[in-house]
């Protein structure tokens, strides 16, 4: 997919950079795989605000995506590729031999017509998942589980991947994007290619009222606010916060790391991700 630029014929449409999308189905989704999708508004069941600046937004109608691909040994047939405005990601609607539709996130150079497979050993060949410890070294993969059939996990948005780079013992050593090398059981599966819409990163929202239709509400600077709302807030005029910077609950931030210490997962990451 190429980037599409606008000329500044009005103050929304200087800078706005978005995906061109005209190659992509322009109907409706298939009726049988979407559900209705409330939007929370950031709040919890309490009807506190546990998530900040969310709210208001389009409709959207939630594609329910096939993550476990667990319909192993039929081959499929990619009918169209989609836009889904719940993720950064394309997806494909694809019709099993038995007449089943189901939607899979769609890879780079997944083209309407190819055949996909899901099984234990197939093919190295776009959009076909297997077992991980049967993909070769060197394999560019996504939609990776990290439990068996619990699902895809890893390498879902757009542009993301793994790379295969070693096995070990019934394990095999896989490379994230962030830099990540960790080890994954070889009975995991993953999905052969990268993720589509890498050009996702480039885009230029343009003005603030497309963020707002996309559901996200204005940030305010904590130091704009009062002492009662934010630990940066008070002083006259522009003031500095005087002490290290903190979210509003006091907790450092700009660097500070959350994770848990002796999380039972650390021993599978060999290297950490790139600082």
């Amino acid at each position: 997919m190429a980037l599409k630029t606008y000329k500044p014929v009005t103050p929304g449409t200087r800078g706005l950079v978005l995906v061109d999308r005209s190659s992509l189905w322009n109907g409706r989704p298939h009726k049988g795989l979407v559900g209705g999708k409330s939007a929370t508004g950031g709040r919890n069941v309490h009807g506190h605000i546990t998530s900040w600046h969310r709210g208001g937004g389009h409709r959207k109608l939630y594609r329910f995506i096939d993550f476990l691909r667990n319909k192993t040994d039929v081959e499929a047939v990619v009918e169209r590729i989609e836009y889904d405005p719940n993720r950064t990601a394309f997806i494909a609607l694809v019709k099993y031999t038995d007449g089943e539709y189901s939607y899979v996130i769609a890879p780079q150079r997944l083209s309407i017509g190819d055949r996909i497979v899901s099984s234990a050993k197939t093919d190295v060949k776009v959009g076909n998942c297997m077992k991980m410890i049967n993909i070769p070294v060197g394999t560019i993969v996504h939609n990776i589980e990290l439990q068996v059939w619990r699902g895809a996990q890893y390498a879902r948005s757009a542009g993301t991947y793994g790379q295969i780079i070693g096995r070990d013992s019934g394990k095999v050593i896989v490379k994230l994007s962030s830099g990540e090398v960790r080890l994954i059981n070889g009975e995991c599966r993953a999905t052969i290619g990268a993720v589509s819409n890498p050009d996702q990163k480039n885009v230029n929202l343009g003005k603030a009222g497309r963020s707002r239709w996309m559901g996200r509400r204005p940030v305010n600077r904590g130091a704009a606010m009062n002492p009662i709302d934010h630990p940066h807030g008070g002083g006259e005029g522009k003031s500095k916060c005087g002490r290290q910077l903190v979210t509003p609950w006091g907790k450092p931030t700009k660097g500070y790391k959350t994770r848990r210490k002796a999380k039972p997962s650390d021993k599978f990451i060999l290297t950490r991700r790139k600082k």
